[in-house]
C-alpha cells in the first residue's frame, strides 16, 4: 500500500472547506474517491495532473468549448469585444483568487530570475488583501520566480483563458447573471448595470475570497483588481487564436517556463501564422517577459474596485502599458497540467 498521509491531509482540508461551499462538496467527494485509489495502489484517472505542491490555491479548469466576446444587443458593449467567436482550451488550473500580499511578498523575497520586486508595492494594505501596484513585467517575474522554485509551468491566464474560467458555463454579462450587485463583488456601487441595485462603494480593495465564488469556485473575477493577461491588446478578435492561446507578436516569444518545463510539447509550442507572418500566437509558456516590448499595450480583464459594474462584465476588456502600475491593477496566475 502506498504512503498517502499527505495526501489525506490535504484531502482533509479541501473536504472542510467544501462543507461550507456546495459547489466544492462533488469536487471534495470525488477527491476522496481518488484517495481510496491511491491507498489500493491504483493510480488516480484525473483530466490533468494537479501540482503536487500548491503555494497558490488552484482550481481545475476543466475542457471545454465557448463563445468568447459579447453579443452586439449587451449593454455597455464596447466593439473591441467582437466579433464572437468560438474558442475550445484544454484543461489548466486557475488561481482560486488574485494574488494576495501575503503571496506576493513570499515569492518576491525568492532568487530574482530577471527582475527585482517591490516587497511592499500596494497602496491598500493587508495580508489578504489582492497585490496591486504590479506591472505586467513584475507579474510575469512572480510567475517565473513561481515556476523556478516549484518546477511547474505558472504564468498569466492568456485572455480566452481568463474569460472561459471567468464565465465558468455562463453566456450573461456576469458569472452571477444578468446584473451584478455590491454584494457579490467590489466595484463603484454608486453605478447599476441593468436593473441591479445601487449600493456600497468601498474606495478600496477588500481581502480577497470576500465575496461568492462563480460555478468553478473561482473568486473576485468581477470586480476588486483589475488582472493582468498575457495577451497583447488588439482593437477586435478578428484573426484571434480559437485553441485559448495567448495573442503576441512574434518578436515577444521566449520561455517564460522553462525552469518548469523540462521539454517542448504540443501545448507549450508556438504556432506561427503563414497567412500573416507578422503575428504569432503562443500558450502562456513560450512568452517571455524579457523579451517583451513595453510599447505593446497588454490585456487586464475583470474590472476593479474603482470601476462601475459594466465595466465588471465578463467580456469587458481593458489595456495598459506593460510596465504601468496602479491601485487597482493586481492579477492572478494560471498553472498549466504538466505534459
Amino acid at each position: 500500500m502506498t504512503d498517502s498521509s499527505g495526501a489525506g491531509f490535504e484531502f482533509a482540508v479541501r473536504f472542510i472547506r467544501a462543507q461550507n461551499d456546495r459547489a466544492l462538496f462533488a469536487s471534495a467527494t470525488a477527491a476522496l474517491a481518488e484517495l481510496a485509489k491511491i491507498d489500493a495502489g491504483q493510480p488516480p484517472v484525473t483530466a490533468a495532473a494537479k501540482p503536487t505542491t500548491d503555494p497558490i490555491p488552484l482550481a481545475l479548469i476543466p475542457a471545454g468549448s465557448f463563445l468568447m466576446g459579447s453579443p452586439p444587443e449587451e449593454e455597455s458593449r464596447s466593439a473591441d469585444e467582437g466579433p464572437q467567436h468560438e474558442v475550445t482550451l484544454g484543461s489548466f488550473f486557475m488561481a482560486k483568487t488574485p494574488i494576495t500580499q501575503a503571496q506576493w511578498r513570499e515569492v518576491a523575497g525568492w532568487e530574482k530570475v530577471d527582475r527585482n520586486l517591490n516587497l511592499d508595492p500596494s497602496r491598500f494594505k493587508g495580508d489578504q488583501r489582492p497585490v496591486e501596484q504590479v506591472s505586467w513585467f513584475d507579474a510575469m517575474e512572480f510567475c517565473q520566480r513561481l515556476s523556478q522554485r516549484t518546477g511547474r509551468c505558472y504564468t498569466l491566464p492568456s485572455e480566452a483563458q481568463w474569460e472561459y474560467a471567468c464565465r465558468a458555463g455562463t453566456t450573461t454579462a456576469f458569472a452571477f447573471g444578468v446584473t451584478l450587485t455590491p454584494d457579490l463583488a467590489n466595484y463603484d456601487g454608486n453605478y447599476t448595470y441593468g436593473s441591479g441595485p445601487k449600493g456600497q462603494y468601498r474606495q478600496q480593495t477588500t481581502d480577497v475570497g470576500s465575496f461568492a465564488g462563480n460555478a468553478w469556485g473561482l473568486q473576485d473575477m468581477h470586480g476588486n483588481v483589475w488582472e493582468w493577461c498575457l495577451d497583447e491588446y488588439h482593437h477586435n478578435y478578428n484573426k484571434k487564436p480559437i485553441d485559448g492561446s495567448a495573442w503576441v507578436e512574434s518578436d515577444s516569444l521566449g520561455k517564460c517556463c522553462e525552469a518548469g518545463r523540462g521539454s517542448t510539447s504540443p501545448r507549450s509550442a508556438v504556432r506561427l501564422s503563414a497567412a500573416t507572418p507578422a503575428r504569432s500566437t503562443a500558450t502562456p509558456s513560450s512568452v517571455s517577459a524579457s523579451v517583451a516590448s513595453p510599447d505593446i499595450f497588454r490585456l487586464l480583464r475583470g474590472g476593479s474596485w474603482f470601476n462601475s459594474p459594466a465595466r465588471c462584465r465578463s467580456a469587458c476588456r481593458n489595456y495598459y502599458h506593460p510596465d504601468d502600475r496602479n491601485y487597482f491593477i493586481g492579477f492572478r496566475v494560471c498553472c498549466l497540467p504538466h505534459d
